[in-house]
């Protein structure tokens, strides 16, 4: 009894369960020509490389107004700009968060002084000192007697006026900067054959001895910077609303080293030697040669 009961239970559940549809087989797939070449992978690849062309997207060509170019569709070649490294923009950057600097340390959180060595003593105070600065040293710029003469005869100088500094600076015997005055020098002494008049800061014995041969005077005059700013470019005075300034004594170390106080504005006319400035200049000479001796 329990056996045929089995049976029947067996066969209602296999009614129940739904029968798969079977699907007919898939026909076979077509195979690729061959292509004829010697090479089975050289003609591989030539089909590949065919695929990939026209699959690909063709470049875009710029659009054009006839012959030219439009102006927004100008482009820069690519990798012709690189952009620049942004720090601290997140750790996928790979300069974020420290941004390259790494983690604690004196670099890390700012930069020190310029010479500052971490607290030992620096470089600068290692080495000893040598030497000083003199503060009253004087430059003057050295003009020979003979490029004065080729300035005569080229006609830029008139021999028969006065010749100051402000003259010998605006014909170029000098250079652009006067410093602290001009230096008459003896170099081509022996073109000088005519008197000349000169005011200048300082003239060599051979430079005076030779213009007062030929019958000139020479005359050390001495102007501090505001006064050559006067001598040679008054105007500037003018532009500004100002009055031309005094003309300034010479300190007590270079009186004995002129014969008087320059003249402003420029003169034109020489002045004439006083009794008591040719009896100065005449020791003020003879101390130089005992000096020189």
């Amino acid at each position: 009894m329990w056996r045929r009961a089995s049976r029947l239970l067996l066969l209602r559940t296999t009614a129940a369960i739904p029968t798969r549809r079977l699907l007919p087989p898939h026909p076979p797939l077509p195979l690729a020509p061959r292509v004829a070449s010697a090479s089975s992978s050289y003609a591989t690849a030539a089909a590949a490389a065919a695929v990939a062309a026209v699959s690909a997207p063709a470049a875009r060509a710029p659009r054009t107004v006839g012959t030219l170019l439009r102006l927004n569709d100008l482009r820069d070649n690519p990798g012709a700009r690189k952009q620049k490294t942004r720090k601290g923009r997140g750790i996928g950057s790979g300069k974020g968060k420290t941004a390259g600097r790494g983690h604690k340390g004196q670099k890390a959180r700012g930069t020190a002084r310029f010479g500052f060595e971490g607290g030992q003593t620096p470089l600068r105070r290692r080495l000893p000192r040598r030497g000083f600065k003199n503060p009253f040293s004087l430059t003057f710029q050295p003009c020979g007697l003979g490029k004065i003469a080729k300035l005569i005869n080229a006609g830029k100088i008139d021999s028969s006026e006065l010749i100051t500094m402000k003259t010998l600076k605006e014909t170029g015997a000098i250079g652009k900067q006067i410093k602290d005055g001009i230096r008459l020098m003896g170099r081509g002494a022996e073109e000088i054959k005519w008197p000349i008049h000169l005011e200048v800061s300082r003239a060599t014995a051979r430079a005076k001895a030779a213009v007062e041969a030929a019958g000139g005077t020479v005359r050390l005059v001495y102007y501090n910077k505001l006064g050559f700013r006067a001598l040679l470019k008054p105007e500037w005075f003018e532009k500004k609303g100002r009055l031309l300034p005094k003309a300034a004594r010479p300190p007590p170390k270079q009186r004995d080293k002129v014969d008087s106080i320059g003249r402003l504005p420029a003169p034109t006319k020489p002045l004439p030697f006083t009794p008591e400035e040719l009896e100065f200049a005449a020791k003020r000479d003879a101390a130089r040669g005992s000096v020189t001796a």
